[in-house]
């Protein structure tokens, strides 16, 4: 795994005018996708939601959705284009929403994933985060069947100063 990012990946409020390209990378990524309402209803909520180009005016290569809590943030969906995987770019963006929710003095980040998506459990515990729990049938799933979620947390600690 190479986690070296590109010289300069920024991340940009995501708006409607881009989900044309998030419609894109969300049915690249996922066998049960959100749709455009989901985007738009999160978006028109004023979910924290940001959009990650590789370079400044690039391709956008990621996103992720974030809905506030009391005293917490639930990260609701994050992304990376299949062909930019492994680079760094999943972490470049925790870090960012990490970051955010020391600014709203967010004291805990909790987030669901796949049972069966390893690679994400795996950068999740790398970075952090705890199994605290697990939803049961959470997940659509093939042949009309459903999976599990697992819940996971991961404490924020508050910002120095």
């Amino acid at each position: 795994m190479s986690a070296a990012l590109q010289p300069h990946p920024v991340l940009e409020p995501l708006r409607v005018a881009h989900l044309d390209a998030v419609m894109v990378l969300e049915q690249a990524s996922y066998d049960f996708p959100w749709s455009r309402g989901n985007f738009v209803d999160s978006l028109h909520a004023g979910y924290f939601a940001q959009l990650l180009r590789e370079a400044p005016g690039g391709a956008p290569v990621g996103y992720f959705v974030a809905m506030d809590g009391v005293d917490e943030m639930h990260l609701l969906n994050i992304t990376v284009a299949p062909a930019a995987r492994r680079h760094g770019y999943a972490r470049f963006m925790l870090d960012a929403l990490v970051h955010h929710c020391r600014l709203v003095e967010a004291e805990s980040l909790w987030l669901e994933v796949r049972e069966s998506n390893t690679g994400a459990r795996e950068l999740y515990e790398r970075y952090g985060f705890a199994q605290v729990g697990r939803r049961r049938a959470y997940y659509p799933a093939a042949g009309g069947q459903r999976e599990d979620a697992l819940l996971m947390n991961l404490p924020i600690a508050p910002l120095e100063g």
